[in-house]
């Protein structure tokens, strides 16, 4: 069977794997990234890390440690937290960056972590962004940092996989970022959520990386578990202009000695990572996906018909032209380029261009932050910064902030805020009572120059030509799953029914009792599902099979909406699809999910929606074998549930896992 892009990458990086395994979606995998980084939440990682027993890292080069979210923070308290994650990160030999070098997705570009065709994780979940390389970039949560620290492994169930097909080009002036506006705006309705995508088309060839980048980094938004652009020449010469650029600048950017060839300060001046001779052998081994491979959704979308959107208020799902916005005298209080999406060197000349020879408006406050020390470095080097403090722009330091409610200039009640940033939820950026819109470099400027949401772009009014295709899911041949020692190749139980679609994680163990850490098991399973339904505790009995609707556990990522079900005594849940967050706390807590669309669509068809709760008195019976659900006379295919999965329910979970791969 033919692979995708995705599929051959994850391939290359998973562990375990017999000779003729074939990696398709829906496989779980044990997998060993290229590299992990963590940022701040380091501090958080490393009591998970010591808690599992492990003294050292299983491969300090594959370590990256980068201090980017709460630099304006120089309190003594942070200072000390800093502090204590430098000297575990050196102590430890991993490679790690200072508060002010960057945000830590730009360094893994700039550095060559996130390299063309290799896969790298993160615990953020912008990690996306290295595909704008070709890197397959996705979020971990915590404890799978902690894991990859002491084995060098986690597990990733490889998602369902969508094409988008970028046809034409992007007319002059209009950018990646509103192009990845208009995605998140004219396919709003989840038609990529969970997926990992790849973009493809001719209209590739005509975005740079920069705009690759951002648009990989918003997919994020878009819902996507990773968005990958394919390598091509654009690549192949930003790699060589980039390893020329370090060659000019020596190797003041490593992160420690032990990158360098020789192990010496200075080696023999070749970056370990980004070099010529590494970009030739990319340039010979270039993958790509075969012509008749499987994409579960293929959209399409003309580049001509994109103009300047701005996505909000406080939502990526609504958006509007420019041309449209600009009439409608939309006051704005501030104006933000920060963050890692758009803060890179074109988009500060970006607005440079703009506000050259202006001034702020009266009442606005603009703020402006490198995406890392380098970028600052080139922008003043070339006039861009100055143009933009001389128009009345505040600088903040290279590294996150008020795009993540941190730190200076964060949205009052009642202000409005534009921002080349990447996300604008409600509350994100300061007040819930706020309104926050994004929009291009180019955008933001000059809406920070007229006081309100304004750019003199007149071309609009072109309707977005886009499309969507659904492939039914291509029948495989059947493969016997290999069952490992203790794991229960059969499950029997009664099918518990919660019709509800999008059921949070607030409905399934009720935030009140989250930080209250003396919670025994018992009194877990006592209030579970008691915001969703006071009588499920009742109905429900230990051994039932919990099936819910679509998209279930979305919300936060408390790791007890999983736990109390399983203390509950229930085997499994079986849902049309998971909440990617909720998936990965529940198998690294050694419990199980099974997707399952078509069982969940029969019994919304057969119980509605009047009860919450529904004891069906039907008897399903699991064969993990033979990757099939049988509820009396029919039978059901699910994903098949791989060894790398079957080892975290035999261990009890992730951390039990490594304890015993120590």
């Amino acid at each position: 069977m033919s692979q995708t892009l995705i599929e051959k990458i994850a391939q290359k990086f998973a562990v375990g794997l017999s000779l003729t395994h074939e990696v398709h979606a829906g496989d779980y995998l044990s997998i060993k990234p290229a590299y992990v980084m963590t940022h701040d939440n380091t501090g958080a990682v490393i009591p998970k890390f010591k808690s599992i027993g492990a003294t050292k890292l299983a491969n300090p080069r594959q370590v990256v440690v980068t201090l980017d979210h709460n630099v304006q923070d120089k309190s003594e308290k942070n200072l000390e937290k800093y502090k204590k994650i430098e000297e575990f990160a050196k102590s430890m030999g991993a490679d790690f960056y200072p508060a002010g070098r960057g945000i830590g997705h730009q360094i893994m570009c700039e550095e060559g972590y996130a390299f063309p065709l290799t896969m790298a994780v993160a615990s953020d979940s912008h990690s996306n962004m290295y595909g704008g390389l070709g890197c397959l970039g996705t979020p971990i949560v915590r404890t799978d940092a902690a894991a990859i620290w002491a084995t060098g492994r986690t597990w990733w169930q490889v998602p369902p996989i969508a094409k988008v097909i970028l046809k034409g080009k992007l007319r002059t002036g209009v950018t990646g970022k509103d192009l990845i506006i208009a995605l998140c705006g004219h396919f709003n309705h989840d038609e990529v959520l969970n997926h990992a995508i790849e973009f493809v088309g001719d209209g590739v060839k005509n975005l740079t990386i920069d705009e690759r980048l951002a648009i990989a980094n918003m997919t994020t938004e878009w819902g996507a578990l990773a968005g990958v652009f394919p390598v091509d020449d654009i690549t192949i010469n930003w790699l060589r202009n980039r390893a020329g650029y370090i060659a000019k600048r020596g190797l003041e950017g490593v992160a420690s000695d032990a990158d360098l060839p020789d192990g010496k300060a200075g080696g023999n001046g070749v970056h370990p990572r980004v070099n010529y001779k590494r970009i030739d052998e990319l340039e010979k081994n270039i993958l790509s996906a075969d012509d008749d491979a499987y994409y579960s959704k293929e959209l399409t979308i003309d580049l001509s018909t994109i103009e300047h959107f701005v996505s909000g208020p406080n939502t990526v799902k609504t958006f509007a032209p420019v041309s449209e916005l600009k009439n409608k005298e939309v006051k704005i209080n501030k104006a933000y380029l920060v963050s890692c999406v758009n803060s890179r060197l074109d988009d500060i000349k970006e607005a440079a261009e703009v506000v050259k020879g202006k001034k702020v408006a009266e009442g606005v406050k603009f703020y402006i932050a490198a995406a890392s020390s380098e970028v600052q470095k080139e922008a003043e080097q070339k006039g861009y910064w100055q143009t933009l403090i001389e128009a009345g722009a505040i600088p903040l330091p290279p590294g996150c902030g008020p795009c993540i409610g941190l730190g200076t200039g964060l949205l009052e009640d009642g202000e409005v805020g534009i921002s080349a940033t990447n996300r604008n939820f409600k509350g994100r950026m300061g007040s819930p009572n706020a309104f926050a819109y994004l929009a291009s470099p180019a955008v933001v400027a000059s809406s920070a120059i007229a006081g309100k949401i304004f750019y003199d772009w007149s071309n609009g009014d072109s309707k977005i030509s886009g499309s969507i295709k659904v492939n039914p899911k291509v029948s495989d041949k059947k493969i016997s799953v290999r069952i490992i020692e203790s794991f229960n190749p059969v499950i029997e139980g009664e099918l518990i029914f919660c019709h509800q679609d999008n059921l949070n994680t607030d409905g399934i163990f009720p935030g009140k009792y989250t930080y209250n850490d003396d919670m025994t098991p018992q009194q877990q399973a006592e209030v579970v599902m008691e915001n969703y339904d006071p009588e499920f505790s009742k109905i429900a009995k230990a051994g039932d099979i919990l099936v819910g609707g679509f998209n279930f556990g979305i919300g936060s990522s408390r790791e007890q909406a999983a736990t109390a079900l399983k203390y509950k005594g229930i085997q499994l849940v079986i849902a049309g699809s998971f909440n990617e967050t909720y998936k990965r706390n529940a198998l690294n807590n050694g419990f199980l999910l099974v997707e399952c669309p078509e069982l969940v669509n029969e019994l919304k068809s057969k119980f509605g929606t009047d009860k919450l709760t529904v004891k069906t008195g039907m008897i399903a019976k699991i064969d993990f074998r033979n990757s099939t659900i049988f509820v009396g006379e029919k039978s059901y295919n699910i994903d098949p549930v791989g060894e790398a999965a079957q080892e975290l329910i035999v261990t009890s979970g992730l951390e039990e896992w490594v304890k015993k791969n120590l």
